[in-house]
């Protein structure tokens, strides 16, 4: 059952307070009713949930001073007056001033009731809001993976328990859960956060560069080396490598890779010096490296010697409880980048937050809360216009595709070839769907 809502409603006319609490319990209230303005305030804490409904007319304190007072405690708190005829000026007066609204006895209940609704629905949202902010607040400042569910509380434990220890770690997550912030706490919370924290993608670079990337070159390794080179395991020393899905990494370079996590030292192409390095890895990885049905040609004993520990995020839509506070602070960020005002929160985009399955995670979150402050038409499920009962079967598969289009989109950053990927449609037919939708692919791209 629905908790009540709460209002405060205070008269002098005990016949009439009673009649008024009546009133507002029977439209689903629950009232705290009292008989003059000194009661109320020695009652009322600053953080009260619901609106004020009271009299103007009342000895020792009348409503006006009321107001002022409770204006005084929290400028938001909606204060609806009840005044008699001679008393409407001062009542218009008070709405400059901040009051909710007024009501001219005698008045009629649903009047009242429907001043009430929406000063309570008002209510609710501001504290709801201030909430959120103050979490969002607490996690940023505090506790960088952002989420109040128990898994999330789970998983911010066990960084703090293995942070400072140099164990390696694998990293298992889907598009966009976080897998590189957490490398950075880890990175942070840790002793070796003085040194370097040196981020890789390995199936952003072909097999011929990689390795020179990792590694390292001497001038005149190979064609165009022209210059000696340190590699990024090398420049890591004495702090963290982190080298994202890893699953894409080249056979021949996984044999290598296994070496340096054995032995803690490389050699760098065109040259049989061995250097020795100091450094955490921590690698993540898409797939589940422990299937060997999905693992592919990626190296078991490369896989035993990762999984020393292994941290699994959970996707967004298993913590949904989550996704009021990261949209929150996510719609914070981008108002104060691109400064603007956090827009309120329409009911498409409550729906959309609520019923979307976030296949690209939090960093879709992201992007549909920075789409939403700049008020970008066709951006994510919640722009898609709502489809009309007699709309062909054509055009409500027109309308799922770039809906679907989207989503991809959102949840690969713009990137191109990993959308078609993702997709799994020829480039050409891509770039035709896009045009066809009229989908603005930099509208996608990461700005981060």
């Amino acid at each position: 059952m629905d908790t009540l809502m709460p209002v405060a409603l205070i008269d002098d006319d005990k016949d009439l307070r009673r009649a008024t609490a009546q009133t507002l319990e029977l439209a689903g209230f629950s009232v705290s009713a009292y008989d003059g303005a000194k009661a109320a305030l020695a009652d009322l804490p600053a953080d009260f949930a619901g609106p004020v409904v009271t009299d103007i007319r009342m000895p020792e304190i009348d409503g006006l001073q009321l107001f002022a007072t409770l204006q005084g405690m929290d400028v938001d708190l909606p204060v609806i007056l009840m005044t008699g005829h001679g008393d409407i000026p001062m009542a218009v007066q008070a709405i400059q001033d901040g009051a909710y609204d007024f009501i001219a006895k005698p008045f009629a209940a649903d009047r009242l009731v429907q001043s009430v609704r929406r000063a309570s629905e008002k209510r609710r949202l501001v504290l709801e809001n201030r909430m959120l902010r103050k979490a969002a607040e607490d996690a940023q400042e505090n506790l960088p993976l952002i989420g109040q569910t128990p898994v999330m509380e789970n998983l911010r434990n066990i960084l703090r328990h293995i942070a400072d220890t140099d164990v390696d770690v694998l990293v298992a997550g889907e598009t966009g859960s976080g897998k590189e912030v957490v490398a950075q706490i880890l990175h942070q919370w840790s002793h070796r956060r003085k040194g370097n924290f040196v981020a890789l993608n390995c199936g952003a670079l072909p097999e011929t560069v990689i390795e020179s990337e990792l590694f390292g070159h001497e001038a005149g390794a190979f064609t165009g080396a022209q210059k000696r080179r340190t590699g990024r395991i090398e420049h890591a020393s004495g702090g963290t490598l982190f080298l994202d899905e890893i699953e894409s990494m080249p056979a021949a370079t996984q044999v290598k890779m296994l070496r340096v996590l054995e032995m803690r030292e490389i050699t760098p192409l065109g040259t049989n010096e061995v250097r020795p390095v100091d450094l955490r890895v921590v690698a993540a990885a898409k797939i589940d490296l422990g299937d060997p049905s999905v693992r592919g040609d990626f190296r078991e004993d490369l896989y035993y010697r990762l999984n020393v520990v292994t941290i699994s995020i959970p996707p967004l839509r298993e913590r949904r409880d989550d996704i009021p506070l990261l949209f929150s602070h996510f719609a914070a960020r981008a108002a104060e980048r691109f400064r603007r005002d956090v827009p309120p929160l329409s009911p498409d985009v409550r729906r959309h937050l609520a019923s979307h399955t976030w296949p690209g995670n939090v960093r879709e979150l992201s992007h549909y809360a920075e789409r939403v402050v700049l008020g970008v038409e066709g951006g994510g499920a919640a722009a898609v216009p709502p489809q009309p009962t007699d709309a062909t079967l054509p055009e409500r598969l027109e309308r799922y595709e770039a809906e679907i289009i989207r989503d991809a989109l959102s949840a690969n950053d713009g990137d191109v070839r990993r959308t078609i990927e993702a997709l799994g449609i020829p480039r050409k037919t891509f770039y035709d769907k896009l045009q066809r939708h009229g989908i603005n692919r930099g509208g996608y791209i990461s700005r981060k």
